[in-house]
């Protein structure tokens, strides 16, 4: 087979869904070995399996193979197809951890995609649909994939451990990207938030809105954090609560900060005040690292600025997290492009911590499983 010259080969599970996520795109071929080999419980856990199979329903003539012990995967992308589709997510990783992938492949399917995940909606681990909805939307209109059809609707709420939630997550498709000029974040605004509780007390959320609003009225007066109580079905199965802050600059930059409570029966209750309080010095740091795209989005924009037209993108970040630098590793190997990458001290800035500018001239992707009407 002529494509298993180009098949890249790693170790380890490291990154799974990032190289799952760029081989799809780019089209080769890829190979993973020794996946947990040297565990007690080796191979791929449930939340890796059930991310495969959501790739494999997403495209269209993918090809699979995973040895009986699930150690090695080998995996030789189709095309992404798109169309209305349902997964079930396994309740060991939120929804956000299937999301943030689909995210990155949605404006680039057959057809448009609708899809219903069902899972576990908040939890401490992944970034929450709450925060993706918030965050990582008006970053994909930025690069020209907009429309009405651009959505993530939140159905159900689910906690861990047993999940329970549903969202709707629905995007169009673009043949191009516009390449963006993203680099001054602009003076915050204004701060947004959701406040909610499931299978608990309406009033935690009242008493969390409470206690986070007597951190940031010091630094800014417009603030509002919504209440979500869900109750019956739409509560989900499991008990817990948390809360989801944005920072609005005037340029549009969005950056945000979570929480959620311990999963019922797993460590110690946390206190609606605590949890409010926490929320809101992370959302304070967040705006200290600050940059035009927070630290849950930066490879996500960094992807969009790979595959753009041929021209120059340019986006300021705030220091890059460990799983973005391994992301520029892996757009390196799967696109052959590198980044031009600027460091901006806080002087240079008058505010926060240390920026980075981050310079590519996009590879010029062009949506071929697009048809033209």
């Amino acid at each position: 087979m002529a494509g298993e010259a180009q098949c890249l080969t790693y170790v380890g599970c490291n990154f799974l869904r990032q190289r799952l996520v760029l081989s799809t795109l780019s089209g080769r071929p890829l190979k993973i070995r020794k996946i947990r080999a040297k565990e007690e419980d080796p191979g791929l856990r449930d939340f890796e399996a059930s991310f495969i199979r959501l790739i494999d329903k997403v495209t269209n003539g993918s090809r699979i193979e995973i040895n009986q012990t699930g150690t090695t995967l080998y995996y030789q992308p189709g095309l992404l197809y798109g169309g209305s589709l349902e997964h079930d997510c396994s309740p060991s990783r939120s929804i956000g951890y299937y999301l943030e992938s689909l995210l990155c492949l949605a404006p680039f399917m057959k057809h448009p995609l609708k899809i219903v995940l069902r899972g576990v909606t908040n939890d401490q681990v992944d970034p929450s649909v709450d925060v993706l909805k918030v965050t990582a939307l008006p970053l994909l209109k930025k690069f020209g994939v907009d429309g009405e059809s651009l959505e993530i609707k939140i159905n159900r709420r689910g906690m861990p451990p047993k999940g329970g939630g549903e969202i709707l997550f629905a995007c169009p498709v673009r043949k191009v990207l516009q390449p963006i000029h993203f680099t001054d974040p602009g003076k915050i605004k204004r701060i947004r938030g959701t406040a909610y509780s499931v299978r608990v007390s309406p009033q935690m959320a009242n008493r969390m809105v409470e206690s986070a609003r007597s951190i940031l009225n010091k630094f800014l007066p417009d603030i509002y954090i919504y209440t979500d109580h869900m109750k019956g079905v739409s509560s989900g199965k499991s008990p817990g609560f948390g809360m989801c802050l944005t920072a609005e600059t005037i340029n549009g930059t969005i950056l945000s900060a979570e929480l959620a409570s311990n999963p019922q029966g797993q460590g110690a209750a946390v206190l609606p005040e605590e949890l409010g309080q926490n929320c809101a010095k992370l959302l304070l740091e967040e705006v200290y690292r600050g940059g035009c795209v927070d630290s849950t989005n930066q490879s996500l924009a960094l992807l969009l600025m790979t595959l753009g037209q041929r021209d120059v993108s340019k986006v300021l970040l705030g220091p890059l997290s460990p799983y973005t630098i391994e992301f520029l590793r892996h757009l390196r190997s799967f696109f052959q492009i590198m980044f031009k990458i600027e460091t901006k001290t806080p002087e240079e800035e008058h505010m926060g911590g240390e920026k980075v500018l981050m310079t590519c001239v996009g590879i010029g992707f062009s949506n071929l499983s697009k048809t033209i009407r």
